[in-house]
């Protein structure tokens, strides 16, 4: 792994801990689906950068099952966060929907 490789990874770890933490902190005080989406979302997409660089150190093997030449894990910390920021975006604009609609009645 290059020098650049590495303070990227460093730079990754850094702000997406600071991001991952403070959505486990809002976690608690929150109700509302579209911010559990977002911070799950965030909470998915740290475990994904670690999941990377653990496989990268060789110290995680991607195995088995593999979906179109992709391992599962690999798949799954891809895929999940960008679901979870759709879902949520889905939500607040279903909240926005309602609520102007409340407002023209």
């Amino acid at each position: 792994m290059t020098e650049a490789a590495l303070l990227l990874y460093i730079i990754k770890l850094a702000l997406g801990g600071v991001a991952a933490v403070l959505a486990i902190l809002l976690w608690g005080k929150t109700r509302y689906a579209a911010w559990l989406c977002l911070m799950a979302g965030l909470v998915v997409g740290y475990a994904g950068i670690v999941y990377s660089l653990l496989v990268d150190f060789g110290i995680a093997l991607p195995n088995l099952p593999v979906v179109f030449g992709i391992p599962l894990s690999t798949l799954l910390f891809s895929a999940v966060p960008p679901l979870f920021f759709i879902l949520a975006l889905i939500l607040l604009l279903y909240r926005a929907h309602k609520t102007i609609n409340t407002m023209l009645l």
